[in-house]
């Protein structure tokens, strides 16, 4: 293997566990590549070589000594920098907190290195995971790694494009409205929102109470899947936290769909002007691919995707506005612009509104549910077609322009990957969102990667 940048989670887990690569070597490929190539897409804000290098030296230990931890252990990962990380800033993107030292990890971050993880760094992201990029931010914009004039997606930009780059073999990522979904479908990478609730968002910076979700970003969904086995479990700390029954999400990724029922929410996308031509016929032939490999897949209407899309910014505005109320009335030049008004927003709206958003959320989750009735899981398109240009001033609202296809299952709380499913004639990538009942990202993941081993998508890289 010339290039370890070049494996994934599951291929390298194998090799270290064998003693063919170290986990060292693997770690000092990806911090010379970070020092090579980040600077033409700016994805880290900060690298922890130094703390990096001595997890790696303690993960070979361990594993050469025979106490290997499980398929994460000597992993390299890298953070969405809204993770509060033990002694290492961690910044949200922002002014506000910039120079903001924590004295504990989040709880994820905890979960990642008792798995043996190796943590490079923190990622680059809109500012608290809801403005844009902007230059009044003490930080640069994050590029898209396929072509460096678009935009990555947000509001994990740092995430999507890190992995994508070769930067790091995983990352985690938050959504709240998209935020794992949107630069892994324009990085070209996977990316999986679990169910609210599965994974802990102790020691995550809050966008919006009820629908932040916490999550992994990685090439492939089966990477995703054995992240999640070390992230996912219940924590009393977290108000909104699940138990549930542990499941080995990596040996769901390996199970055959034959049999599994898909239903396509064709209406969500096709049914709109926005959506392009390559667009559909990447999700067709995707489609054509998941019914050779056993799955049914069948046209269900499903509620308009303008529902589920102002239902949940009506959330996301309101609660975000109640987080960061005090810091938008004191010092509100501190947010970047696009911040500043998006949080303003959420005092125009009433709590006649607030309330109404909740009780519309609770009937579109149970339409949903209804929809799905006899099927696993939901299939559409994950975005519209080409990432956007980065342009001055960025726009402020552009969520009043078109609806999310990402919205959906932030709304209704339910989990939702994004596979890769090739690239336009312009070079960007092509996605889908497969989502399952709540709590089974079991199927979500055997959909994806059993999508993924059938395709030879994972091969292509972008060019640095």
């Amino acid at each position: 293997m010339t290039d370890l940048t070049l494996l994934g989670i599951a291929d390298a887990g194998r090799l270290l566990a064998r003693g063919e690569i170290t986990s060292i070597a693997l770690t000092e490929s990806f911090l010379k590549r970070i020092e090579a190539v980040d600077s033409k897409i700016s994805s880290y804000i900060t690298v922890t070589a130094d703390l990096a290098r001595n997890a790696a030296h303690q993960a070979d230990r361990e594993i050469k000594g025979g106490a290997r931890r499980g398929p994460m252990h000597g992993i390299p990962v890298a953070l969405k920098d809204i993770y509060e990380t033990a002694g290492v800033k961690t910044t949200g993107h922002s002014h506000f907190k910039k120079d903001y030292v924590p004295a504990i990890d989040a709880e994820t971050v905890r979960r990642l290195k008792d798995a043996g993880a190796v943590i490079l760094g923190k990622l680059g992201t809109h500012e608290f995971a809801n403005g844009a990029m902007t230059p009044d931010q003490p930080f640069p914009a994050v590029r898209n790694p396929w072509n460096v004039k678009y935009q990555p997606g947000g509001s994990s930009s740092g995430s999507g494009a890190a992995v994508a780059a070769q930067l790091c073999m995983g990352a985690m990522g938050s959504d709240t409205g998209g935020s794992i979904r949107n630069p892994a479908g324009f990085c070209g990478t996977a990316g999986i929102k679990p169910t609210y609730g599965l994974l802990s968002r102790c020691g995550i910076f809050p966008l919006s109470f009820s629908l932040d979700t916490a999550g992994p970003l990685a090439w492939t969904t089966e990477d995703c899947a054995l992240m999640l086995d070390v992230l996912a479990g219940h924590d009393p700390n977290d108000q909104g936290s699940a138990r549930t029954t542990k499941v080995d999400y990596g040996a769901a990724a390996q199970r055959p769909i034959k049999g599994l029922r898909i239903a396509l929410a064709r209406n969500w996308y096709e049914d709109k002007d926005a959506v392009t031509l390559e667009m559909k016929k990447g999700v067709d032939e995707a489609v054509r691919v998941l019914k050779d490999l056993g799955a049914t897949v069948d046209d269900v209407v499903f509620p308009d995707v303008w529902d589920y899309h102002i239902c949940g910014r009506v959330i996301i505005t309101i609660e975000a506005h109640a987080i960061h109320r005090q810091e938008v009335i004191e010092t509100p030049e501190k947010f970047g612009y696009t911040t500043r008004r998006r949080f303003q927003l959420g005092a125009f709206l009433t709590a006649e509104q607030y309330i109404s958003a909740l009780r519309f959320r609770r009937q579109l989750t149970l339409d949903t549910r209804a929809a799905m009735r006899g099927y696993d899981l939901v299939m559409c398109a994950n975005h519209w077609g080409a990432p956007e240009t980065f342009e001055e001033p960025q726009p402020i609202f552009h969520f009043l322009g078109k609806p999310s296809l990402t919205m959906p299952f932030n709304v209704t709380g339910q989990p939702a990957a994004t596979v890769c499913c090739g690239f336009s004639s312009d070079g960007y990538p092509l996605s889908f969102q497969l989502a399952g009942r709540a709590f089974d990202e079991a199927s979500v993941v055997a959909a994806g990667a059993a999508y993924e081993r059938a395709t030879p998508w994972r091969a292509h890289r972008p060019k640095l």
